[in-house]
Parts: C-alpha cells; sequence; structure tokens
C-alpha cells in the first residue's frame, strides 16, 4: 500500500491547514484539515483490505502461428459473503500493458475478461505477471497484489502447404535401392542417449549405464525411413531480416509437414543448433518452437560450422534456405537435393534450386515441383 501523490498533498494540506488554524485562531481550518486527515487514514484502510476474490489468468492457446488470434482469460470469482467493491489488473504483454477493470461482484458471483495478445511478431511472448490495483474512491491511496509467475506465448512462424520432402536414408551395408518391401527387422544404431518413459527396456545398454550412473539406451532408427535435414542460413550478410523471416517460415513448413507425415527430421542452422532427429507431432512441436527463437547471427564465412561440415553428409533429403546471393561455400560438398533462395527479384525454378520471392512463392514452387 502506498499514497498517491494526491493522498500526499492531501495530507500535506491537512497538516498546514491545522498549522494555520493555530496560529490564526481559526477553528474551522482546525475542523477541515482533520475531516482531510481523515479521510486520507480512510483511504489508507479501504486499500489495505484486499478483495476476497480468486483471480486466475490463462492464455488460449499456448502455441499459435505468427498473425492468428490469441487471447489471456481473466477470470474473476468473489469467494467471500460480502460484496467487494471491484478494482484494476494490469498484464503486462512484452513491452505493452493489458489493463481491465473489474466490477464489483455479489457475494460467490464471477466474471470473465478477454484481451487479445499481439500475434504480428515471430517469439516467445512473456504475458505477466498479474498485477492488480485498488485504490479508494478519491484516489488517495494505492495498493498493488501481484499474483502468480508470467505465462508465455509462442508466436511460430506462418506456416505455408507445402508437400513432405519424400527421400529415403540408404543402408550403409546395402547398395542398390532398397528393396520393396524392405527389409523386416533392419536397424541402425543411431545415438546412445539417456532412458525416457516410455523407452523399451530391450534397447538398454548397460555398459553404457554402468559408466554414466545413469539408465542408457540405445536409439535405433529404421534406415528405409524417410529423412530429411533442412539447413536455415542464419548469417546476417545472407539476407536482410524481412527475407530472414520469409527463409524462417519455408523452413518451418516444410520441417512441419515432414514430420507430421512420419518422416525422420532434423535441423541445422549457421549458429550451430542441431536439433534431435525425430517424427511425428512431438517433433514438429520441438522444431517449430526452436524455430520460434531462431536469429540471425554475426557475419561469418561458413553457412555451417567448420566442425559439422567435416563430419558425413546427413542422410536422407538436405534442403537449405538462404538468401538470393548467399554463398555456401564448403558446404556444397554436400551436395544439397535443394537451395531455396528468397528474396530474389527474378524467381524461377532449375535443377536443385527454387529461387522465389517470398515464403509463399517458394512453396508454390516446391508443391509444383513435386507434382511435375
Amino acid at each position: 500500500m502506498r499514497l498517491t501523490r494526491r493522498g500526499i498533498a492531501a495530507l500535506a494540506g491537512a497538516v498546514l491547514g491545522y498549522a494555520l488554524g493555530e496560529l490564526a485562531g481559526y477553528p474551522l481550518l482546525r475542523v477541515l484539515a482533520g475531516i482531510v486527515a481523515g479521510t486520507v487514514l480512510a483511504a489508507v484502510l479501504v486499500t489495505r483490505a484486499r478483495p476476497k476474490a480468486e483471480v486466475s489468468r490463462s492464455v488460449h492457446p499456448e502455441r499459435i502461428e505468427r498473425g492468428r488470434p490469441a487471447l489471456a482469460t481473466l477470470t474473476v470469482r468473489n469467494e467471500s459473503e460480502r460484496r467487494h467493491g471491484g478494482f484494476s489488473a494490469q498484464d503486462c504483454v512484452g513491452a505493452d500493458i493489458r489493463e481491465v477493470q473489474v466490477r464489483a461482484l455479489a457475494p460467490g458471483a464471477a466474471a470473465t475478461y478477454h484481451y487479445e495478445l499481439p500475434t504480428t511478431v515471430r517469439g516467445r511472448l512473456e504475458v505477466g505477471p498479474l498485477v492488480l490495483h485498488r485504490s479508494d474512491p478519491f484516489g488517495f491511496a494505492r495498493a498493488d497484489r501481484t499474483l502468480g509467475a508470467a505465462a508465455c506465448l509462442w508466436v511460430y512462424p506462418r506456416l505455408n502447404p507445402m508437400r513432405p520432402a519424400a527421400a529415403g536414408h540408404p543402408r550403409h551395408h546395402h547398395d542398390g535401392p532398397i528393396t520393396d518391401p524392405p527389409l523386416r527387422g533392419s536397424a541402425d544404431l543411431l545415438a546412445v542417449r539417456e532412458y525416457m518413459l516410455g523407452d523399451e527396456v530391450r534397447h538398454l545398454h548397460w555398459k553404457a549405464s554402468a559408466r554414466t550412473g545413469r539408465l542408457m539406451v540405445r536409439d535405433y532408427a529404421d534406415p528405409a525411413q524417410s529423412r530429411l535435414t533442412a539447413v536455415l542460413d542464419t548469417r546476417s550478410a545472407a539476407m536482410r531480416p524481412e527475407v530472414f523471416e520469409e527463409a524462417v517460415e519455408v523452413v518451418a513448413s516444410l520441417l512441419y509437414a515432414s514430420a507430421t507425415a512420419g518422416q525422420h527430421c532434423r535441423l541445422l542452422t549457421s549458429s550451430g543448433l542441431e536439433t534431435p532427429v525425430g517424427s511425428g507431432v512431438p517433433t514438429a512441436r520441438l522444431l517449430l518452437d526452436e524455430l520460434c527463437l531462431a536469429t540471425q547471427d554475426s557475419d561469418d564465412s561458413l553457412l555451417l560450422p567448420a566442425a559439422r561440415l567435416a563430419g558425413a553428409r546427413p542422410g536422407g533429403a538436405l534442403v537449405v534456405v538462404t538468401g538470393p546471393e548467399a554463398d555456401l561455400g564448403a558446404a556444397l560438398r554436400w551436395r544439397p537435393d535443394t537451395v531455396v533462395r528468397l528474396g530474389v527479384r527474378e524467381p524461377g525454378v532449375r535443377a536443385g534450386s527454387i529461387d522465389a520471392v517470398d515464403a509463399a512463392d517458394a512453396a508454390a514452387k516446391w508443391n509444383a515441383r513435386g507434382e511435375g
């Protein structure tokens, strides 16, 4: 609780008026000063009493494409046996503030308020904390109360309809095309990782578990499973910021379509990000979370770190998304299946390359090439 500027001024005026009344012998001034001082004291007592109301705020949905509507819902319920006089609630939404005037509620009554959240910019938006303000009718005192922690709104890149990138990963021990139907029971060891709930016990790696002190499992992958590796060029010199947003949309659209179609997908960036390989809706969500936070980094001559390029080419389809005139450098040794260039003035489709103006143009050319 604190006095407002008006309350401080009223209290100072009451003290001054009482002193003048004493010096000049005017009882009326002393009475008026006492009334003002009593009003300030009453304001303090009123604002110190917190409203016995249950207040909660929720964000729906928690993850949304850029440009689509998202709402915060404020629910207020009066749990006391007395009517409360209302208050105001302020919610920090990024750099902005949303203010809601909560009306008075009868005992046991509830009210719901909605306010829009900005979704025009891709990123992770902090919503909150929620602050309740209560003041007296004269505005002499004010009490603030902070409720709960901040919520998060994930603003994803816009997703354009794109066909999945279908390409098989050839077996390292098999020459020629994969048989149709594929060999049964064949799987390659992808990695040894820590055990997670739901993993098969028969895949436990006991030697690694004994060495690390944690349960470790063998992570197998079907080599006949289609795979996609998308490389996002995050070099600041590769493209302008507005073109980079289009590039993020292309990568997000392609990975989402492929992962939800059951393909094993991975994301690589110039800044060194390398996501785990996986498929399905959980992997799609992980990839979109990473792309939600993707930013351009400082200028670098390499599309990918030298240590990463020194390794073997990722299996399956390899798609690189970059700027109009960016130099791929040593990454060309990986022989990407498709290089998508955004921000090109004269767009077109060439062998192994798609030149497009923006993400929507690139998606249309990608789909048309697949149909052809």
